[in-house]
């Protein structure tokens, strides 16, 4: 990151349990050299006596952020624990730099020597870090067969982990326990979630997890079976949720609105295409805004924002966002609202179910363009002893860019 204009001040090392004897020629010299060195306790444990001023790095960690930026211009090192850049801390504190400021030197990730230890291939397995974080971030790949590795804050969190598998149903999930990787006190263990009665497990640990069991698996492609959101009937049924997600056309890196998210079931599959996306779902009532967060905490998706405010109130002063999905509380002053607000290209798209909004898409239809869709579909039901089919109310659709 050095630029030709000078040294940078700040160096951030990736240390592991292996300590001084583990790290590389340039970080040992960035060490020599520097005033002032921070890490956290454990880590600077793991040196040798150094000239530069030590001071443990403080709790909450947004603590120790302005102290360190007012060390600027002395060499100053920063400790993390294995690969900075990974759940780590690294790009917490390089936002607050710019270019030429800083140097960096990674160890090997706690999930990289998780793997190496397992002899599973990494490219293949899903990495969280939940230190911090439900363990509802698993559920997306909790899939009998599929494996991940999890970092957890200390040993209490591995056995609230086994215990939380159990409750889902994926108690016969084989657990691989590993402690202190990389060190002379590393330690790895194995047992089923279901019988999980270790109660000395050491921090720093890693938990290898190979998921088995008959709990819920959650589909991958949008249009996941109703029965997943809770919900008082205002969701979008599941296959009208696809077509949707489909004109919605989600991409990496973008923000959803979904103004009357009743579930937040389209705005939470939105999160479940990439884990890069963001939503803010506005809802006008105060139990469904409620259960949307409740949703998404169950679902494992921790990124929705639900605003509590009826459109188009709540979106005074907002700049459009990369795509809006309307699915209630449609209207003829939401969508003036939305067509005044700034921002870039948006795509749009409003599902409307009464006679009356149907009228206003139409309407909207032929002065902005778009495509207009109507989707009329009907359910297999009992009828006596046989069988007749149930229709549901039909759907128009507009979907459109600004």
């Amino acid at each position: 990151m050095a630029d030709t204009t000078g040294l940078p001040w700040l160096t951030i090392i990736g240390i592991g349990e292996d300590g001084w004897d583990g790290l590389s020629a340039a970080a040992r010299r960035a060490l020599e050299t520097a005033v002032f060195v921070t890490g956290a306790s454990r880590h600077l444990a793991l040196l040798p006596g150094l000239r530069a001023e030590c001071r443990p790095w403080p709790v909450p960690f947004e603590d120790g952020i302005a102290p360190l930026l007012d060390r600027r211009g002395q060499p100053t090192v920063m400790l993390a624990s294995g690969d900075p850049f990974w759940f780590g801390a690294g790009a917490n504190i390089t936002r607050h730099l710019t270019n030429g400021e800083w140097m960096a030197y990674p160890g090997p990730s706690a999930f990289a020597l998780a793997a190496a230890r397992l002899g599973w291939p990494l490219h293949e397995i899903d990495c969280h870090g939940l230190h911090a974080r439900p363990f509802a971030q698993l559920r997306p790949g909790m899939i009998p067969g599929r494996r991940a590795i999890a970092l957890l804050r200390d040993g209490a969190a591995a056995a609230a982990l086994a215990a939380w598998l159990r409750e889902d149903g994926f108690g016969a999930s084989e657990l691989h326990v590993l402690e202190a990787l990389g060190g002379p006190r590393e330690r790895i263990r194995q047992c089923p979630a279901e019988g999980f009665a270790l109660t000395d497990v050491a921090h720093p640990v890693a938990i290898g997890i190979a998921f088995a069991g008959e709990g819920a698996t959650l589909p991958c492609a949008p249009g996941r079976p109703d029965d997943w959101f809770a919900h008082d009937g205002q969701i979008s049924k599941h296959p009208i949720r696809a077509l949707t997600l489909g004109a919605l056309a989600p991409r990496p890196g973008e923000t959803l609105w979904d103004i009357g998210t009743g579930s937040g079931s389209v705005a939470i599959e939105w999160l479940l295409c990439h884990p890069a996306m963001t939503a803010l779902a506005f809802e006008a009532d105060p139990a469904r805004a409620a259960r949307a967060r409740t949703n998404a905490a169950r679902i494992g998706v921790d990124r929705l924002v639900v605003i509590d405010g009826a459109a188009p109130d709540c979106l005074a002063g907002r700049t459009r966002p990369d795509a809006i999905f309307i699915g209630g509380g449609l209207s003829a002053a939401v969508l003036e609202t939305i067509w005044a607000l700034p921002g870039g290209k948006t795509r749009l798209v409003a599902n409307a179910v009464t006679i009356e909004s149907e009228a206003l898409l139409a309407d909207w239809h032929r002065r902005k363009g778009g495509t207009l869709l109507r989707f009329e579909l009907a359910q297999a039901m009992p009828l006596g002893r046989r069988t007749a089919w149930r229709p549901a109310y039909p759907i128009v659709q507009w979907s459109v860019t600004l």
